[in-house]
């Protein structure tokens, strides 16, 4: 299956290990290429941000809703194949959660976790979506499409985004997002979670404090379960990538990452 990849390279290669973003709900490599993939270019690492199938420019669309995340695993290791050489693996959101399952059967050099499904699942985050908006929900599994939870740029940003965002920068966003699949929810529901007993690589993990999605004790615990302590950035809304903090979390992936001679 061809599947996008956005490659940069820095112009001094100072890092020898490369790192590969993944992507969560609704997203496509492109929420990487603002800021991420240049930055990390510029401190001296070779860059990849994928889209998983039927997202972005990759191939599935028609069969989107129906990619569980066995699906979607399959799409890293493929690409991790792709590349030749195994990256530090970086997951947002839902891709955090793709990031926890290759690890199982296969390690990396270091994982980072941003904003990430915790390994007991999307339960509590569905929970508190539909406290908020009832009918969004009961039409996401009336029609299996996740569209009608981020319809409306007012909606996407009360999930993803900082309500100081401003509305050109937030409608920009909005309309390059796109439907999900239903079965990897379902999957995160319950049917198919992480098992952080059978990942042996460091982990950091990083969350948000005004996360409107995953609860900081649900990050907390998902940081435990992996032998470390979650780190939350302040004034930080779901897309840590994209927020106007979006440095200071870039910084600190640095520095953890230097730590480990990587």
């Amino acid at each position: 299956m061809h599947l996008e990849l956005v490659t940069q390279e820095p112009q001094s290669a100072s890092r020898s290990t490369p790192i590969l973003f993944v992507h969560g709900m609704w997203h496509a490599a492109w929420c990487w290429e603002e800021h991420f993939l240049p930055y990390f270019a510029q401190h001296g690492y070779t860059v990849h941000a994928m889209s998983l199938r039927g997202h972005g420019g990759s191939e599935g669309r028609e069969r989107l809703r129906w990619a569980t995340m066995a699906d979607y695993v399959s799409d890293v290791k493929q690409i991790v194949e792709q590349i030749g050489q195994t990256p530090v693996l970086v997951g947002h959101s839902m891709g955090g959660a793709i990031v926890q399952k290759v690890l199982e059967s296969r390690q990396a050099p270091a994982a980072i976790l941003l904003a990430s499904a915790p390994h007991t699942g999307l339960i509590p985050a569905t929970v508190r979506v539909f406290l908020r908006h009832p009918l969004a929900v009961l039409k996401v599994n009336l029609t299996l499409s996740l569209l009608p939870v981020v319809r409306t740029p007012r909606m996407a940003q009360e999930i993803l985004f900082s309500t100081d965002m401003p509305k050109e920068q937030l409608q920009t966003y909005f309309s390059r997002m796109q439907d999900e699949a239903y079965c990897a929810y379902v999957d995160l529901l319950g049917l198919n979670l992480p098992r952080p007993k059978r990942v042996k690589t460091p982990m950091l993990v990083l969350g948000a404090a005004d996360d409107t999605v995953f609860a900081q004790s649900d990050t907390e615990k998902m940081a435990r379960a992996y032998g470390t302590q979650a780190e939350f950035f302040p004034n930080m809304a779901h897309n840590m990538m994209l927020e106007a903090g979006w440095q200071s979390v870039a910084d600190r992936m640095l520095a953890w990452l230097d730590e480990r001679g990587l």
